[in-house]
């Protein structure tokens, strides 16, 4: 399919995209709106941005949803942050599985009430043999977290190995939420803040970071592709020199 603002060559699309979807309490503020409007506007937004990937021949993109650092918002707004999570899990679950896009929750889900546990448990298991694009929803999600809970599966389950000083980085890998994902090749960030944000630490570690100012409500398919010919300009080295990659 045919897309005006894409310059970048095809065979130059990252594989998997990983997105702070940042702004959306702003861009409601400047409008006069609630944030809980301005978080409804970003789901939009999201829903857009999940079919553009999946035209563009991206295989997974990971949204970051809700933060372990959140919960330090107002208790309204995170009630109605997760009511909006859970409403749009059971409303678009049945369009993400007609479109062959497969689900995955990331995060603790330990504090989630029963009926979101089902929810989520309902999506995963239907859309777990699709194979168009992985689309990761990152909530009660850190990158800290993450390793943190993979440590704990390998002293469950490997103690001997790390007692043995046999430990390596691939018995990590396997434990951590994203196994079996490529790691991200690019990394958006909406809204003009630059930084991680405790957001797949594990994982970033050689992914080309693009930063816009854009809020993401504001964000739309042309801002991607923005992105995409930005990421396809960069020259990726992996340590090596500009000659050995010839």
């Amino acid at each position: 399919m045919d897309h005006p603002g894409l310059k970048a060559d095809p065979n130059n699309i990252p594989k998997h995209i990983a997105i702070i979807m940042d702004g959306n309490g702003r861009w409601a503020k400047a409008r006069g709106f609630t944030r809980t409007k301005g978080h409804l506007r970003g789901v939009e937004v999201a829903r857009d941005v999940i079919a553009s990937c999946q035209k563009r021949g991206i295989k997974a993109l990971t949204l970051f949803a809700f933060g372990v650092e959140n919960w330090k918002r107002p208790a309204k707004e995170v009630r109605n942050l997760f009511r909006i999570f859970f409403l749009v899990l059971r409303k678009d679950i049945a369009k993400l599985h007609e479109n062959n896009i497969q689900l995955r929750v990331i995060g603790d889900r330990s504090i989630f009430n029963r009926a979101l546990n089902a929810a989520i448990l309902d999506a995963e298991n239907l859309t777990a043999s699709n194979t168009s694009l992985v689309l990761n929803i990152a909530v009660n999600y850190s990158g800290r977290w993450d390793m943190i809970n993979a440590f704990r599966k390998l002293i469950s389950t490997q103690q001997e190995k790390l007692l043995q000083q046999t430990f390596t980085e691939e018995m990590l890998n396997k434990e951590m939420s994203l196994y079996g994902l490529p790691e991200p090749d690019l990394f958006i960030r909406t809204g003009g803040v630059q930084r991680l944000s405790n957001f797949m630490l594990w994982e970033l570690a050689y992914t080309e970071l693009y930063f816009t100012p854009i809020l993401w409500p504001d964000f739309n398919s042309d801002e991607l592709d923005v992105a995409l010919n930005d990421y396809a300009s960069r020259e990726r080295r992996f340590g090596l020199t500009g000659e050995q990659l010839g």
